[in-house]
């Protein structure tokens, strides 16, 4: 099975230091929905893993994350493109929680559910959280310069062999050829 995990915020779309807490605050990045298609005319399995700690700390709640997804849906549809699946952690980081990035369970439960090996499959990440957990599954991590990969890029400690693009359609320009 051709796979590819994409972070949403920084990744898909837009991403605010204040949370994405409603539809209106949903803005693609240029050029993400096209890829994403270019990924699904390619033969990928597109799923999305998400933090969504502002469900945790009361920034908004489940009608609101999945009115999200909905206007994330459409957009997407609109583009000629699909995501097969979002996976998202609900907590706050003081929950200690197994599901929230940089730990593994939410990709975990993305194995599981559909029944296959992580090593190796593209995870597309903006943050540290998303390629320690990307790596610690034996994924693939590439890190994306939106949201917050130029931050990122600067902290570094980022694997020796890390894959850096500029957004997401670099990224699939590079997978999917």
């Amino acid at each position: 099975m051709k796979l590819i995990v994409l972070d949403r915020d920084g990744v898909i779309n837009q991403d605010s230091a204040a949370f994405i807490k409603t539809p209106d605050e949903w803005r693609p990045i240029a050029g993400s929905l096209n890829a994403i298609a270019r990924l699904n005319q390619a033969g990928f399995h597109v799923i999305v893993a998400t933090n969504q700690s502002g469900i945790g700390r009361g920034f908004l709640d489940m009608a609101a994350l999945n009115a999200i997804h909905d206007k994330m849906h459409k957009a997407l549809a609109q583009a000629g493109a699909r995501v097969d699946a979002i996976f998202f952690c609900p907590h706050a980081a003081d929950d200690h929680c197994h599901c929230r990035k940089p730990k593994t369970g939410m990709f975990e439960d993305i194995a599981s559910r559909l029944n296959t090996n992580l090593a190796g499959v593209p995870i597309v990440g903006d943050s540290i959280r998303d390629i320690e957990a990307a790596t610690a599954v034996s994924a693939a991590p590439l890190l994306v310069l939106t949201g917050n990969g130029k931050k990122t890029l600067r902290a570094g400690a980022l694997p020796p062999d890390m894959r850096v693009f500029a957004d997401l359609a670099a990224a699939v320009d590079a997978i999917a050829n």
